[in-house]
């Protein structure tokens, strides 16, 4: 049962948006905000579920950041629609009580933090993530690291476009290694901040990126795509400039991403994009989740192949901003880098054995979950509870 579960309409287009803060720790919740057409309730809440199984996988007791409780938020809006910026300032002006105190958020899909910072401005906030201030040793220390960090420039790409992705990399290098693949290659569906960033750290570790998906279709070829040139070449909705392709590429239609024959698959755009009508057309040894959702629980069962489940393959964006935050990681792109792969690896390693990774993952995450609430119960049982909060 989750903690709060809010529903919004905005009054100027209809939209509908929705915050499910599925657990406080030391009063507080992590979890980012979408934004797409047909987005759901049930949709935010699974995702709130999720976020508090991805933060405590990362629990370290050693380390200065203890892990968060998990949160979602959700709006109900065409991204690309010219009035998604003003739907997404009135949504988080009706979720300012919460964004002050309880909720710290950030970019997910269809949103950039970039419009997120824009709209938090201008409804007075000071941060997309002040709720987590108090709980700082030093505020104005922390928030020079995270910015210093926002300001790292790896190869034409922000480092806060690449962690997240260089993380699913990093579980899908170990996918490959643990099934004994040889000459892998791999298909990428979407090619935003994600789904880029793992097709270029896949492509650098010799990984044949064969195919990628992006919100005008699909691009294929058999010897692999250039993935730098295609990559620099996106425009802000992860969408490839098509006079950037090769004569030898293939242009296919944007359903087709799952026809592209690769022993890697690598969803990372869309919830719900596996279901039992496609199931049957995934040919790949190991599917790594580096979307949220992206294989319904039916559509899995139906899949012969390794899954890494999402709480795991894209846990990294999330933990890197708390990493660097509390100071356990400096805000330089070698040590984000070193900090994923360690962890990525480590907690591969733990599931990729068990007959259900998925599983693994869950229960290694709830033992995580019953650690942290022993240890911090004061706070977790007595925080301020938000007014006017339901089941």
């Amino acid at each position: 049962m989750s903690f709060l579960q809010v529903t919004w309409t905005d009054p100027a287009t209809g939209a509908r948006g929705y915050l499910v803060i599925d657990r406080l720790v030391r009063g507080v919740s992590s979890g980012g905000l979408r934004m797409r057409t047909g987005c759901t309730l049930d949709e935010v809440r699974g995702l709130a579920e999720g976020m508090t199984a991805k933060e405590a996988l990362n629990y370290d007791p050693g380390a200065r950041y203890v892990p968060l409780g998990g949160a979602k938020g959700g709006i109900d809006f065409d991204p690309r629609d010219p009035r998604a910026e003003d739907v997404l300032t009135a949504y988080l002006f009706a979720m300012s009580p919460y964004v002050e105190r309880f909720w710290t958020m950030g970019e997910d899909l269809g949103l950039r933090q970039s419009t997120i910072d824009r709209a938090i401005a201008k409804i007075g906030l000071r941060s997309s993530i002040q709720a987590v201030y108090p709980l700082l040793d030093d505020e104005d220390e922390a928030r020079r690291r995270l910015s210093d960090a926002f300001g790292v420039v790896v190869d034409g790409v922000g480092l806060d476009e690449l962690v997240g992705g260089y993380g699913v990399a990093q579980a899908a290098l170990a996918g490959i290694e643990r099934l004994g693949l040889t000459s892998p290659t791999a298909v990428v569906q979407g090619f935003g901040s994600m789904g880029g960033a793992t097709a270029r750290y896949l492509a650098r570790a010799g990984v044949a990126v064969v195919g990628l998906a992006d919100v005008h279709g699909a691009i294929a070829n058999p010897d692999g795509l250039d993935v730098e040139t295609l990559l620099l070449s996106r425009d802000p909705h992860g969408g490839v400039d098509r006079t950037k392709i090769r004569r030898t590429d293939l242009l296919l239609d944007r359903d087709e991403w799952l026809d592209i024959e690769a022993d890697v698959l690598v969803p990372a755009a869309t919830s719900y994009a596996i279901d039992v009508g496609n199931a049957h057309r995934v040919r790949a040894r190991l599917v790594v989740e580096a979307a949220n959702m992206p294989i319904t629980v039916e559509a899995e069962e139906l899949i012969d192949a390794l899954v890494i489940p999402d709480v795991v393959a894209n846990s990294a964006t999330n933990s890197w901003w708390w990493w660097t935050l509390f100071g356990d990681i400096e805000p330089t792109a070698e040590a984000a880098f070193a900090k994923i792969g360690t962890t990525m690896r480590r907690l591969v390693a733990k599931i990729i054995g068990e007959p259900s990774p998925r599983a693994a993952a869950a229960r290694i995450a709830a033992e995580a979950v019953r650690e942290i609430e022993q240890r911090f119960q004061p706070a977790a049982l007595t925080g301020d509870r938000p007014t006017g909060c339901r089941s």
